[in-house]
């Protein structure tokens, strides 16, 4: 009976998807899917990047667990100012055209290589992942081969996020808010592999950044793409210079 029942949710979902609409806000099953997109196990290989953290613990900017607060949210005010904007204007207009060109554009923005190449990284997997796990959507399977076949698309992270909440549903408010949080989740994840701060204090920092978080979302939200700027030059410099440490744990 179980089997029954998931087959004829598959096949609604198909004739939806075939048909080009979204599901609607109030579908029980995009709770699910966003939670699956959040959740830390999808494999799209966020947690072998630390977002400047291991470079800063070895250049003596973060250098005592009073510090990761500050830096957590200098990478959060710098995600929203620089990213956010990508992840929005891929929501709101989730399609090929949209898609490549805000790709572009980010390519030629992040002049940073090591974070380039990690955008990069994380975005390709992102992709790669959500076409095999959101196969109800031929759309993103279909973008992902455009992708494969053309010379100029990179796969950065942050239009590929904004695309896949587009094509799964989710409106730009909540695709945004969630691209904070994957972003704060993931530094204090990196800062616990580095022996800056327990599981416990983690957990307790994340609960108390996050109404940092919402406050930066609220400034930065709902911008276009050509209004991305950077905003912590120091952070995007000491991540430069990751590939020069002595001994890396992390990827960036």
């Amino acid at each position: 009976m179980l089997t029954l029942d998931l087959s004829i949710v598959m096949n609604e979902n198909k004739v939806e998807a075939n048909n080009g609409t979204t599901r609607p806000p109030s579908d029980p099953l995009l709770q699910w899917s966003k939670w699956q997109l959040l959740d830390s196990i999808l494999p799209t290989g966020g947690f072998a990047h630390s977002f400047g953290l291991e470079a800063g613990m070895q250049s003596r900017i973060v250098s005592h667990p009073e510090d990761l607060q500050t830096h957590v949210i200098h990478v959060l005010e710098n995600t929203a100012s620089l990213l956010l904007p990508f992840v929005y204007s891929a929501t709101i207009s989730p399609d090929v055209d949209t898609w490549q060109h805000l790709d572009a554009i980010l390519d030629a923005t992040l002049t940073n290589e090591v974070s380039r190449k990690a955008s990069v990284s994380q975005g390709s997997a992102l992709m790669r992942v959500s076409a095999s796990v959101f196969s109800e959507i031929p759309g993103l399977k279909m973008m992902r081969n455009v992708g494969l076949s053309g010379r100029n698309v990179w796969f950065h992270h942050a239009p590929v996020f904004g695309l896949v909440c587009g094509l799964i549903g989710l409106d730009g408010e909540t695709a945004q808010r969630a691209y904070l949080f994957v972003t704060m989740r993931d530094v204090i994840s990196a800062a616990t592999r580095l022996n800056l701060v327990g599981p416990l204090g983690a957990a307790v920092l994340q609960h108390q950044v996050a109404v940092v978080a919402e406050e930066v979302l609220k400034k930065w939200k709902n911008r276009e793409a050509d209004e991305a700027c950077q905003t912590s030059p120091l952070l995007d410099t000491v991540q430069g210079c990751h590939s020069y440490l002595f001994s890396r744990l992390f990827c960036s």
